[in-house]
């Protein structure tokens, strides 16, 4: 199953787990070690975590040396293959019922997973379920808060837009993950996004209405970067939406995206306008404080 430029760290048997957390990384930097330590701080502990190293040349992995918690599975590759390949290879490898997500560079709250085991035993309908998330900076400070959508109708109701459904948060069935997998070759940086357009009709998705995530923001902002995402998909949405003779889709698909090139140029011209536009609650001196604390307990 593995080749020879693995190093695994084999995972307890004796254990058996219900969640699986899959954690690629590629030059995780300095944000890997608290990614982890806030797996290890969870007060749900049925879970496994395979990080998987995609050829990293940082060296980032060092920085867990440390730590030894016979429920990490921990994989080291010497060839990068990009996220979505990793991420089929994780599903593969899962033990658990349910599989959930988390970037290297991210923080999970302590009662994240539990709550979403909860959503997902509660309503065997669910078949994947985010959570809400608050925003943080390269040095950990807080940002703000980012809104998201709740049920499964309100996430689905604008597939020509795309679904406000974030990537890091998901956990969800790992039959779920294994039928409809990620795309590969996989679409640039859009891989989630196009998982959703693919499964959202035969599917059930919906969110924990509980700030359970921190989600770390880059500045700053790569528009280049974003044009190419937004171009991508947009090719993937004329190809579903054609295939599944949604005409009007189509033609939504193109005035979002339209309106999405103009909004980054007045992003460029006028930085402040992010902050309304993107929904960033920036003025939230509890949840400041709220991630502050679960910070410095995780540290």
């Amino acid at each position: 199953m593995f080749n020879m430029h693995e190093e695994v760290v084999e995972f307890n048997a004796n254990i058996v787990p219900l969640v699986t957390i899959i954690m690629p990384f590629y030059n995780a930097g300095k944000h890997l070690r608290l990614a982890v330590k806030s797996i290890i701080k969870q007060s749900f502990t049925r879970w496994e975590l395979i990080l998987i190293d995609d050829g990293s040349t940082d060296n980032a992995h060092e920085s867990i040396s440390d730590i030894y918690d016979e429920r990490i599975r921990f994989i080291r590759y010497y060839e990068n293959k990009g996220l979505a390949f990793r991420l089929n290879q994780a599903i593969d490898l899962a033990y658990g019922k349910y599989c959930a997500r988390m970037d290297s560079d991210d923080v999970s709250y302590p009662d994240r997973l539990k709550l979403q085991v909860e959503a997902l035993e509660c309503d065997k309908n669910l078949d994947l379920v985010a959570v809400h998330s608050v925003s943080i900076d390269d040095d950990n400070r807080f940002i703000g808060i980012l809104h998201q959508s709740k049920s499964h109708n309100e996430i689905s109701s604008h597939p020509w837009k795309g679904f406000r459904f974030p990537h890091p948060t998901w956990m969800g069935k790992t039959e779920w993950f294994r039928k409809y997998r990620y795309a590969y070759p996989a679409p640039y940086y859009c891989e989630d996004q196009e998982l959703l357009l693919r499964s959202y009709k035969q599917s059930t998705f919906g969110t924990v209405p509980k700030v359970l995530f921190a989600y770390r923001k880059y500045k700053p902002k790569n528009y280049i970067k974003q044009f190419h995402i937004r171009l991508n998909m947009l090719c993937y949405r004329i190809k579903y939406f054609n295939e599944n003779r949604e005409f009007l889709y189509l033609v939504l698909s193109v005035v979002v995206f339209i309106a999405l090139i103009i909004t980054d140029l007045l992003f460029l011209i006028n930085p402040f306008l992010y902050r309304k536009l993107k929904d960033i609650d920036m003025n939230n001196t509890g949840r400041a404080l709220e991630w502050e604390s679960i910070k410095n307990s995780i540290c």
